[in-house]
């Protein structure tokens, strides 16, 4: 029983954080190895992009709410994303007509890119902020619970309890839907194929009647839907506050580089790598420990939580020292 015990709580405070967590950085590192992919430039703005089409989902949930509109037990922002994804495409589609295609026309250098993407993250980090303020917002609603720890005790007879959040089955499922849609459109239909080979040869797709400027925008379209909908389900999973989207293109970033920037499938496992990192070196084994039969005198944790992300660059650090390709050879930065 004190092995089950231990099971539990490992399971409760680990495996399943680590799993809803790794599920929205897989999603948003997606986004980022789309861009760099195809686009062949690494986009800072994408965390505050995230930020961005979350706060118009945040905005669209209120209002539902206010009408009286739900789907419980599940999250009425579900119903409100597809507004969030629509605006945040929008200003996507604006940027790069205003921002990145002058830089494509006259064939600047990945840095220059790199840098007009800071600038838009300013912009708009600085528009997040104007809108919705810099405050914690919350705004899960329906059930919270998938498992109650009190159920799942007297189901069980055990003395930890299991808890699954609604949201956090919620991002497991939704990341597993896009992912596969994804995947699918980059193999199976005539635009992803086209975006594949413009990625894998520029010059030989225009030869080949690839139109460059639908493939940007689609490439766009992708990368922002997947955008939203990351930094909609950490929102719901956590909360949501402007900076924090910031803070999470470190992790962002982390994912794809260790899965092997520019490889779909790489980005997805990268995710899940920073995120079980993250978890794993940052809890307290304490509990565990006791209910396997040791008496550990501290608390018997790596790294305090403050190290969450500081985690995450020496991911990143070690990951370009050793193997800057990656975990499934992306290309080299």
């Amino acid at each position: 029983m004190d092995v089950l015990n231990a099971l539990v709580l490992f399971a409760n405070f680990v495996l399943i954080p680590a799993t809803a967590y790794g599920a929205q950085l897989a999603l948003g590192a997606l986004g980022v190895t789309l861009i760099y992919a195809v686009l062949r430039f690494s986009n800072f703005a994408h965390g505050d992009m995230m930020a961005f089409g979350t706060m118009l989902v945040i905005l669209g949930t209120w209002g539902l709410q206010s009408l009286g509109v739900s789907i419980a037990p599940l999250p009425t922002a579900l119903i409100a994303l597809p507004l969030g994804i629509v605006g945040a495409i929008l200003l996507a589609l604006l940027t790069d007509r205003w921002v990145y295609r002058f830089h494509r026309r006259i064939r600047s250098a990945p840095v220059i890119f790199v840098m007009a993407s800071v600038g838009v993250m300013y912009v708009y980090n600085a528009l997040t902020r104007f809108v919705i303020g810099t405050d914690e917002q919350r705004f899960e609603d329906g059930a919270r619970f998938v498992i109650r720890v009190p159920e799942f005790k007297a189901m069980t007879g055990l003395a930890e309890g299991l808890a699954i959040r609604t949201p956090q089955l919620v991002t497991l499922v939704v990341m597993i839907l896009t992912t596969a849609f994804v995947f699918w459109f980059l193999q199976k239909t005539r635009t992803g194929k086209a975006m594949r080979a413009y990625s894998d040869n520029e010059d030989l797709a225009l030869l080949s009647g690839i139109s460059p400027d639908r493939v940007v925008r689609i490439t766009w379209i992708l990368a922002t839907a997947l955008a939203v909908i990351a930094g909609t389900l950490y929102g719901l999973d956590k909360s949501f506050r402007p900076f924090t989207y910031f803070q999470l293109l470190l992790p962002i970033f982390a994912s794809a580089i260790v899965g092997g920037i520019g490889q779909p499938i790489g980005a997805v496992a990268g995710g899940f790598v920073v995120a079980y990192s993250e978890v794993m070196l940052t809890y307290a084994y304490k509990g565990v420990l006791t209910y396997l039969g040791f008496q550990p005198e501290g608390l018997v944790q790596m790294l305090g939580t403050d190290y969450k992300f500081a985690i995450s660059f020496i991911i990143l650090v070690v990951v370009l020292l050793i193997r800057p390709t990656g975990i499934f050879r992306g290309r080299t930065i």
